[in-house]
Formats: C-alpha cells, sequence, structure tokens
C-alpha cells in the first residue's frame, strides 16, 4: 500500500484512524492535539481519561467518535533539544508504534500529522524525512495505506524557479547530456556487435523482436520474474497499491500514469536504459526539461532506488511522488 504526502485538515479525513500528535497526559491542549480533541467531542476525552497517559515515543488507540475516522491513535513525539536526546529515535517510535496499533485494530488507512514538528520544535525538513523513511520501511512489509496530513500548503513556485533550484541541485552539467532514443540493441540487451553478428542465433534474434513486442505490463512481470522477486515485494518496493497491481497483472494492455511506471523501475532498480525503455511501453519517455524527470534521472543514473529519498526530492520541488494509491 502507497504513502502519500496531502495537504488537509486530519479531522477531515475519512480514514480507519488518524494518528493525534498527543502530550504525555493525552487530556488535549494545543494545535493538532486540540483540533482532534475539539472535532471528536467529549466522548474522547473521558476514554482518554482512563488511559493513564502515554510515555514519549508509544502509542494507545480510542475510538474517534464525532471524528470521520473509526479510530484516533494517540503518539506522543519528542520535544527537538538540539538532536542530542535521542529525538529522532523517539520519533521513529511515534511512527511504527502508531502503525503497529492501526494493523492489530485491521485499519487498512491511516493519516498522520507532523509529529513534533509544532510546539514541540522538531525542524519540519528532518521531521518529513524521518516520517516518510520510518512508513516506508514499515510499508515493505505491512499492506496499508498511510497518509502524512500536512495542514500549511508549501508556497506555489513557478516552473522557472523549480528548474533553477533543480540545477543548483544537481549541477549545470546534468542538463547537457541529452537522453539517448531506444533501439532494438536496448531490447537485446546486448553490444552491436552481437546483435548483427551473422553467427547470432535465431533464438535470440527472435527473443529480442518478442520483447520489441512487449507491453508495459508484461515487460513489467518478467522483470520481476528476472529480479526473482515477488509481486508482493515488488508493488511495495515501488509504493504502489496492491488493487492497482492488479490490475496491472490482469490487463497486458494496461497503460498506467508516469509516476507510477517509474516507481516499478525504481523498485526493480533498472538501470536508466531500462527505465526508458519501461516508460516507452507506456507512452512515456524522460525530458531534460521537466523537473520531475530530471531528479528521476539523476538519482537512477548514479545507482540509488530508496524511493523514500527520491519522494523526498520530488516533493520539495512541488512534483507528483512516485507510487501512489489506486489510480492510474
Amino acid at each position: 500500500m502507497p504513502l502519500q504526502i496531502i495537504k488537509a485538515d486530519i479531522t477531515t479525513l475519512k480514514v480507519d484512524a488518524i494518528v493525534n500528535a498527543a502530550n504525555n497526559s493525552l487530556l488535549g491542549g494545543g494545535g493538532v492535539d486540540g483540533a482532534i480533541h475539539r472535532a471528536a467531542g467529549r466522548g474522547l476525552l473521558e476514554e482518554c481519561r482512563r488511559l493513564n497517559g502515554c510515555r514519549t515515543g508509544e502509542a494507545k488507540i480510542t475510538g474517534g467518535y464525532n471524528l470521520p475516522a473509526k479510530y484516533v491513535i494517540h503518539t506522543v513525539g519528542p520535544v527537538w533539544r538540539g538532536g542530542k536526546s535521542k529525538e529522532k529515535e523517539l520519533l521513529q517510535s511515534c511512527y511504527r508504534e502508531a502503525l503497529k496499533l492501526a494493523v492489530a485494530n485491521n485499519c487498512e488507512s491511516v493519516a498522520f500529522p507532523l509529529i513534533s514538528a509544532g510546539a514541540y520544535g522538531y525542524p519540519k525538513d528532518e521531521a518529513l524525512a524521518v516520517a516518510v523513511k520510518t512508513v516506508g520501511e514499515f510499508l515493505l512489509h505491512n499492506d496499508i495505506s498511510v497518509y502524512i496530513a500536512l495542514f500549511e500548503a508549501k508556497p506555489r513556485r513557478t516552473e522557472a524557479e523549480i528548474l533553477k533550484e533543480v540545477s543548483l541541485f544537481l549541477g549545470k552539467d546534468d542538463f547537457e547530456i541529452p537522453l539517448e532514443k531506444l533501439s532494438l540493441l536496448k531490447f537485446c540487451n546486448a553490444p552491436a556487435a552481437a546483435v548483427f553478428n551473422k553467427n547470432m542465433r535465431d533464438e535470440e534474434l527472435e527473443r529480442c523482436l518478442a520483447y520489441a513486442d512487449e507491453s508495459f505490463s508484461q515487460m513489467l512481470l518478467r522483470k520481476i520474474d528476472e529480479n526473482g522477486m515477488t509481486d508482493a515485494e515488488c508493488y511495495r518496493a515501488a509504493n504502489v497499491d496492491r488493487r492497482l497491481f492488479s490490475k496491472i497483472r490482469g490487463d497486458k494492455n494496461y497503460k498506467p500514469k508516469k509516476q507510477t511506471a517509474v516507481a516499478f523501475a525504481v523498485a526493480l532498480k533498472l538501470t536508466l536504459d531500462e527505465t526508458e525503455e519501461l516508460l516507452e511501453k507506456a507512452g512515456f519517455a524522460l525530458s531534460p526539461s521537466q523537473p520531475f524527470d530530471i531528479i528521476v534521472e539523476y538519482y537512477i543514473s548514479r545507482g540509488i532506488y530508496d524511493i523514500c529519498e527520491i519522494n523526498l526530492s520530488l516533493y520539495k520541488f512541488d512534483q507528483l511522488l512516485l507510487g501512489g494509491a489506486n489510480v492510474a
């Protein structure tokens, strides 16, 4: 199941559980904590009184009462003290313990605020990095949809501003290398001399031609088998919803969205050439003028396949994230 970063008021989300960034008393407070208590009503406070508080890094669950969510999972984040008081470890524990409670209570979807990034002073960029990394690791072994709901919107930037930032991030040289066009050589995955050698076996040529006629779905499934992965390992590593993967597997002519196709390339650790080939099967190509494509090429060309790290960079530059929910 996927991880998505969204702009939303967490008290309005129709998910199985929302997470409350609570204080140790669990009796309400300011910020997200106060907003959740006000939206849920007095019943939430009465149940929280019976829980005898919660220690930092741990989590407890209650009903959702007047909220759209069935449950509220309360977790207490660390106060930022400069990063030398195990703040990161405690924040990681908040996300892990809350997710464990969600799974134990058969939740299929859960939404988090950015824990400790408000009054507790945890730097927002670092808090988001911890959240994405910790949730991403959990999702490699569990099927649950997770949202990180950010209440404040980032100021929108023009494409020119984004490209300027990306150019500084990547370095000018990255823009001067044109993307190569696909050819039969890429399908064969062999040097030119081997392709045109008169002694090349007929079955190799037939295989090359068969690969050329593959659909996106067929190539994806072949690559999964060649990598020795299970379906679940692949769609989880790609941050893709299980139901969406089932649609792709069941329809050989399925056309995914670009961020979905790239997500599978990252999950399979494809080379840049192989990534372009997979994208072409879905009707896409990487462009040296698009921020999304530049960031993707930057990571793949350097053999960096950490989808959490790539998504953080995409989020920073206001781009769509890799993977996603039950959409193409």
